[in-house]
């Protein structure tokens, strides 16, 4: 992976870092996550606290999503009850609660699908069976833009993630025009300019968006 972004080496240590924590997550159904020095935090997550994580941080923050995903850990997304998840997303101050528990909740019943849909698919059609509201895998919450995340999170390296910082960049660069709603046929097309950058610079599209990220942001995060 070359740098003709101009990224400084020790802030690339740390991308490179995390497409290995999102690479071994995917392969091995766990992982350690350090933030550091970003945020003095070091975790593990598993596959089903990933997805939550992503339902967590639809119009949230990513930094308070991995804190939040950090003090709920692996066993508290898959046992706590709706009540319970609601009360620590209260003290841990989400925006959206009571909403954010019962969608994690309601995903449990459909992780071991997806899963196998998982080791069987490509990732874009993965993406269209958890997105898509037609599909019996689609999970409330989950839209093109959150499963791309999941999915980046979990190894899966040439699918973009249009978030607002992606979105800015695409469009403060004259790549892309603005648009009011982002429709699963914008996404696609949107995707296809991130491809084109994606070969031209040699970097694939999981590390483009971190260090997307990183230049918004400056931080490393997910």
């Amino acid at each position: 992976m070359n740098n003709p972004f101009n990224i400084e080496s020790n802030v690339y240590k740390h991308i490179i870092q995390r497409i290995k924590e999102f690479k071994e997550l995917g392969e091995k159904g766990v992982t350690l996550f350090n933030f550091k020095p970003y945020i003095d935090l070091e975790y593990k997550a598993d596959i089903f606290s990933e997805l939550s994580f992503c339902l967590l941080t639809a119009n949230f923050s990513a930094e308070r999503g991995i804190k939040i995903q950090a003090n709920i850990g692996i066993e508290g997304f898959k046992k706590f009850s709706v009540d319970e998840l609601t009360n620590k997303l209260k003290l841990y101050g989400h925006r959206f609660p009571r909403q954010r528990a019962e969608r994690i909740v309601e995903a449990r019943s459909k992780i071991k699908d997806i899963m196998k849909v998982i080791k069987e698919e490509d990732p874009k059609a993965i993406r269209r069976l958890i997105a898509d509201p037609s599909s019996p895998l689609k999970i409330k919450g989950i839209g093109y833009k959150e499963a791309s995340h999941f999915l980046r999170n979990i190894g899966f390296k040439d699918i973009a993630i249009l978030d607002r910082h992606v979105i800015r960049f695409l469009v403060s660069n004259k790549l892309i025009k603005p648009f009011k709603t982002l429709t699963p046929r914008i996404y696609e097309e949107t995707e296809k300019v991130l491809e084109d950058i994606s070969k031209e610079t040699n970097i694939d599209m999981a590390a483009l968006d971190l260090i997307v990220f990183y230049k918004a942001t400056s931080k490393v995060l997910k």
